[in-house]
């Protein structure tokens, strides 16, 4: 798979991980849908599926090429390359139109994620009465987690660790939104927010020579529950791979249509007219993230008025869906060009 690549196919793989980095931020949006809807969606799963104890042996015994190339290490590695670009550029510019334009882009991600149902339903012909039970099943949980109210932040270690095993549901499941959930578990802003604060402070404070941090309890404290976060990420990225790996195959029409369940269940969460609800301090005061944004906890959704403003988000839907389109099609012409 990684030497057949041309130097397009590598560049085209740094902008995916790009969407797929952008999508992952959004809390309701789904990285998976990404994945599944520019085509790597398998070969993504497959090559997380190789972080196994053979990958581990190759590894611990020095032999790193072929670690490299078990894991399908170039695809992966483009792929996490685009996603760091991502953070630095895309999310920036997410981050802004939120403030100022959030209607229009809820909208644009609304429309997008229709024409992602259309896309990954265009070419699924299996329809029976098992993979429409699985589609209705999808739908409702997809719905219901929509609906649900935060709980109150936990920072038991172990409650940490699965919260970052969830996490990255988004990337292995299209539909499900990793950050949506851990608002739901209440620990967004523990984890996503405050614990990657105390990161980047730790990290200023080495650079220009000062090592206080190591008598700053609360700072090792937050390290720790970043530490435990981000290895319960990994564990989840490598047990779900192996899991949706495992039901693709044995049960992929069923699989299939669960997702495309939770992507239309996924809605729920897009839905554009909507009111932000914050994050509050004990106090009444809001909690504000790193850019100085005020946290969101969850959303209150409301049927639109008709006026300008709700028919120009409805141009912004149809936008949208233009834009799965016109991707579908662009790789149905490089699909036959290189045929």
């Amino acid at each position: 798979m990684q030497s057949t690549r041309t130097f397009k196919d590598r560049l085209f793989l740094v902008i995916k991980g790009i969407g797929m980095g952008a999508a992952n931020k959004v809390p309701g949006v789904s990285g998976g849908v990404v994945a599944f809807v520019a085509g790597f969606y398998e070969e993504f799963i497959y090559s997380l599926q190789k972080v196994n104890k053979t990958a581990f042996r190759l590894f611990f015994d020095g032999r790193f090429k072929s670690f490299y190339n078990y894991i399908n290490g170039r695809f992966l590695t483009l792929l996490i390359l685009g996603m760091v670009i991502s953070y630095f550029s895309v999310s920036k510019v997410l981050d802004y139109f939120f403030v100022h334009h959030e209607l229009y882009v809820w909208s644009l991600f609304f429309g997008m994620i229709i024409g992602s149902i259309y896309y990954i339903n265009k070419d699924f012909n299996d329809w029976n009465y098992k993979t429409i039970m699985a589609l209705v099943i999808g739908i409702v949980i997809g719905v219901a987690i929509s609906f649900l109210d935060p709980a109150k932040e936990n920072d038991n270690l172990w409650f940490v660790f699965f919260c970052g095993i969830i996490s990255v549901s988004g990337m292995t499941l299209p539909g499900f939104s990793g950050s949506f959930i851990l608002i739901l578990l209440g620990n967004y802003v523990l984890l996503l927010v405050d614990s990657v604060n105390a990161l980047f402070d730790t990290f200023y404070e080495i650079f220009g020579g000062n090592f206080d941090f190591i008598h700053n309890q609360e700072r090792l404290r937050m390290l720790k529950i970043l530490a435990v976060f981000t290895l319960g990420s990994l564990a989840g990225l490598v047990t779900f791979s192996h899991f949706i790996s495992y039901i693709l195959k044995h049960y992929k029409s069923i699989t299939i249509s669960t997702i495309i369940g939770f992507i239309i269940g996924s809605l729920g969460v897009v839905w554009p007219w909507k009111e932000t609800i914050y994050k509050m301090t004990e106090k009444g005061a809001f909690i504000y993230d790193s850019t100085g944004k005020k946290v969101v906890s969850n959303y209150e959704r409301f049927i639109p008025q008709l006026n300008s403003e709700t028919y120009l988000a409805i141009v912004y839907i149809a936008v949208g869906i233009l834009i799965v389109l016109a991707l579908e099609w662009y790789g149905q012409k490089t699909r036959k060009v290189n045929a």
